[in-house]
């Protein structure tokens, strides 16, 4: 029950339950009653603390995340070396992480000198740890990414075992090839910086593009996390809601296709197994600038969902819903797992025909105008991150937690 931002248990559940536990006959039934309920209480108290400040919707999708991907209770003994570190970018990402895993954030100042340079001391004892620094380097991207650099840098000094870096959106991933004359590869050159510092792992969420990952060399391994098992059981959850049917994936790019194949696929092995596939072929200009764009296959009278892996300005996801309906499509939901809404972003999905954008916490909610709008949905991949940090200490695979089947 919702008070003003803060959740309490009901009392009369409360009190119903103290009645039944006066009630019950024996002393042996008693304790497994008290047992029971002291189980059910700690599982509420973690929901409480998880999921303050945010909606009915994403609640649900976090409570059948955490049965999937935290089905399996971590063992403690593979803790006990583990610290988890965060900086400024994303802390409360970084906190539900960690009481995901039972494991509590490291003590750490990270601010800032009075010219503007970042000043970090680790006040914990790091020497001989496996450590987990939390840090997209989502905007203001120069500012997250000096701070993870100089993180990297302090652990390395400090003897740390192991640095692990969990970077959920990578920041300047969009610049990954040349696309013109003398222009930079920055996606590269972040990746060597990263190197450089001295990084043992990196794991991301949905890179911009995979061969990313061959940025860094072959003693740094990278573990990209598929944020499409979130999206889905998003729209598993609501499919009987909103009675969605005779769905159709739509890729907003060619870039994008093998990403909506995978979404596709997906839904057709549970429960969707007629759902279709297109794509938007798109012409830029410039850069956040659409020219001119074709829809390469059928969506009249379907119910769309557009895959993609992060919304900036929006132009390009609104000028696809526009071209949709005008093909005929029902109704158009947007899954994407970066939602960064820079510039006139908010403003032009509030005035656009779809109908609900669902995205990750990667980032962090940033305007008073984004958490008002109630075409947005932010889920958190807290779940899927915490499972990737539990096999890694468990020395389990990764990949299987993408490959088996959604319960």
């Amino acid at each position: 029950r919702r008070v003003h931002g803060e959740y309490s248990l009901n009392e009369s559940w409360m009190s119903s339950f103290w009645k039944s536990f006066q009630a019950f006959p024996k002393v042996i039934g008693r304790r497994a009653l008290f047992a029971g309920a002291v189980t059910l209480v700690s599982y509420h108290s973690f929901y409480l603390r998880a999921s303050k400040g945010k909606t009915e919707e994403s609640i649900d999708v976090d409570r059948a995340l955490r049965g999937r991907f935290m089905s399996k209770k971590p063992n403690p003994d593979a803790y006990k070396n583990v610290t988890l570190l965060t900086g400024n970018a994303n802390i409360p990402l970084a906190q539900e992480i960690a009481e995901y895993l039972d494991v509590p954030l490291g003590k750490i100042n990270v601010g800032r000198f009075p010219d503007g340079e970042v000043n970090i001391q680790i006040i914990d004892n790091v020497r001989g740890k496996d450590v987990y620094v939390i840090q997209p380097t989502c905007p203001p991207v120069n500012d997250n990414l000096v701070e993870l650099l100089l993180l990297v840098s302090t652990l390395r000094r400090a003897s740390a075992n192991k640095i692990n870096v969990i970077v959920p959106y990578y920041g300047y991933s969009r610049q990954d090839r040349k696309t013109a004359p003398r222009v930079p590869i920055a996606a590269a050159d972040v990746a060597r910086l990263l190197e450089t510092m001295g990084v043992d792992r990196v794991i991301a969420v949905d890179l911009h593009c995979g061969q990313i990952q061959g940025f860094f060399g072959p003693r740094v391994p990278v573990d990209n996390l598929e944020a499409n098992l979130i999206g889905y059981q998003y729209i598993l959850n609501q499919s009987k809601k909103l009675d969605m049917h005779n769905l159709t994936v739509i890729s907003p790019d060619a870039g994008g296709v093998n990403r909506a194949k995978k979404f596709q696929e997906l839904l057709r092995q549970n429960g969707f197994p007629d759902t279709g596939l297109a794509m938007i072929i798109k012409h830029r200009e410039v850069a956040s600038k659409v020219a001119g764009m074709h829809l390469v296959g059928q969506v009249k009278g379907s119910d769309i969902i557009i895959i993609d892996d992060m919304i900036d300005t929006a132009g390009t996801l609104c000028e696809a819903v526009n071209q949709l309906k005008k093909h005929g499509a029902n109704r158009v939901f947007a899954f994407a797992t970066h939602g960064l809404f820079n510039g006139p972003a908010i403003e032009r999905i509030n005035n656009s025909e779809i109908d609900k954008i669902i995205v990750t916490n990667s980032i962090p909610t940033r305007n008073q105008q984004e958490a008002e709008s109630d075409k947005i949905v932010r889920l958190s991949c807290a779940p899927l991150i915490a499972e990737c940090i539990r096999r890694i200490q468990e020395n389990e695979s990764i990949s299987s937690l993408f490959t088996s089947q959604p319960k």
